[in-house]
């Protein structure tokens, strides 16, 4: 029932951003946009790619190595490979336990500890697009502050406020909780009022709290920290490098700061419950960060056009990635079987 109910609320969060899409789109200006693109821009954003999904594979290496779990590179890329397929084809990223589970089923490690792992990247990949937000923000206010009809007449700036405040209040909880973890995920739960209202969700999220703290006290040496904050920072840097070449080469006159900005947008938009292959989240992120930087005639049709592309591009790259490297993890029966065995393992470990 709990997983039924997690899905509705993917497929209504993805409807939503869908609907705010389709209705703001100028779509004869879209398709025209569309039969015009030529392959060269195409082919250089697939170029980006491949440094993007390296780093992003590669880095985990990292985090992996302090909990005692060393994966050579030709295993680890197609593990990685795999989990960022179901990442992007699961609702409500679900596809997040299939790494952790090869792992567990090589007999690498608990299915806690390497969920631990994928817990904190998934906070310093937060914490990037955060600071990438907000420095966006800075370099270009008057873009920011301007009403966006895809977000309901909202503008960019509460969310760039947002995303400091996030960034502000999780680099506080960390610094905390890495001096004392007991009492500051004691209080702060208290702070919640979650152990008067809801007991089991409370005793749950501690365990989960526990498992995040443990993961970044892993990274207290230089040696893991640094080479993995390095291949981080390549990873977001090849990702906006790679959509803002994209939309020079469909006649987007975008500046970097834009590219990135839409890039840090668009990483907050899909971290809600996502709809299977982030379908409308994307979207809504692209167009609403072009419609802050140019005209909304522009942002619509244009770069209503451009969003489909850098969206289709993503999904076939890291769906066919994703189903050559299924060839290489040993996999036994379906994708399907594979999923809810990592699923069942992770609910075993009390994620």
């Amino acid at each position: 029932m709990k997983s039924l109910l997690k899905i509705l609320i993917s497929l209504l969060v993805g409807a939503v951003c869908s609907y705010l899409v389709v209705r703001n789109m100028h779509w004869d200006a879209v398709w025209t946009h569309l039969r015009a693109l030529s392959a060269w821009p195409v082919l250089v954003y697939g170029l980006t790619l491949v440094p993007t999904h390296a780093l992003r594979a590669a880095r985990w290496d990292y985090l992996l190595r302090p909990i005692g779990v060393t994966v050579p590179l030709p295993r680890l890329l197609p593990i990685s490979s795999v989990g960022f397929m179901a990442i992007l084809a699961l609702p409500f990223r679900l596809g997040e336990f299939v790494r952790p589970y090869y792992l567990v089923r090589d007999g690498r490690c608990r299915m806690s500890a390497a969920l631990g792992t994928v817990a904190v990247e998934r906070v310093v990949d937060g914490l990037f697009v955060s600071v990438i937000l907000f420095g966006s923000y800075l370099l270009e206010m008057s873009a920011f502050r301007q009403p966006i009809s895809v977000l309901g007449g909202a503008s960019l700036e509460s969310f760039a406020w947002l995303s400091l405040v996030v960034f502000l209040s999780a680099t506080m909880f960390l610094a905390l909780a890495l001096k004392w973890p007991a009492l500051t995920v004691r209080w702060s739960l208290r702070l919640s009022l979650l152990p008067r209202l809801a007991p089991r969700l409370a005793h749950k999220i501690a365990d989960k709290l526990d498992a995040l703290i443990q993961g970044f006290r892993a990274l207290h040496e230089p040696r893991h920290l640094v080479p993995f904050l390095i291949q981080s920072l390549g990873y977001w840097a090849f990702n906006g490098l790679g959509m803002w070449l994209l939309a020079r080469g469909m006649g987007l006159p975008v500046s970097l700061t834009a590219a990135y900005a839409m890039m840090a947008f668009t990483g907050v938009v899909i971290s809600l419950p996502n709809a299977p292959g982030l379908v409308g989240q994307f979207q809504v992120g692209i167009v609403a960060v072009l419609a802050a930087f140019l005209p909304n005639e522009l942002a619509t049709a244009q770069g209503g056009a451009y969003a489909i592309v850098v969206h289709a591009i993503q999904v076939a790259w890291y769906l066919g990635i994703g189903l050559l490297s299924l060839r290489f993890v040993g996999s036994r029966g379906s994708l399907r079987q594979m999923v809810l065995e990592s699923k069942a393992a992770a609910e075993v470990a009390g994620a």
